[in-house]
């Protein structure tokens, strides 16, 4: 499971999933992330969604992964419901 944090091009997206690692001499325990190229066969996730993937044989040069469903929609900032507007009658 990760974000979408890119929309590449058509059926192309980049999906960043984070972890925590502790660090091998000092213990800290570090923030990772792992970015990759995933194909999204329907177009089907936007920037922000939370989907989930799974390893495929190469599809592309770079991409090894695959949608497989969205989880959460990310919402829209800016863009209102449209109001639904009564027809004009013209008598």
């Amino acid at each position: 499971m990760g974000i979408v944090t890119s929309k590449m091009g058509d059926k192309s997206i980049k999906v960043t999933y984070n972890y925590k690692n502790r660090h091998s001499r000092y213990g800290k325990v570090v923030n990772r992330k792992t970015v990759v190229h995933v194909h999204d066969e329907e177009n089907d996730s936007n920037l922000g969604d939370r989907v989930e993937i799974m390893e495929t044989r190469p599809v592309s040069r770079l991409k090894r992964w695959r949608l497989t469903r969205v989880i959460d929609r990310a919402p829209i900032i800016g863009v209102e419901k449209p109001e639904v507007a009564e027809p004009l009658i013209e008598e």
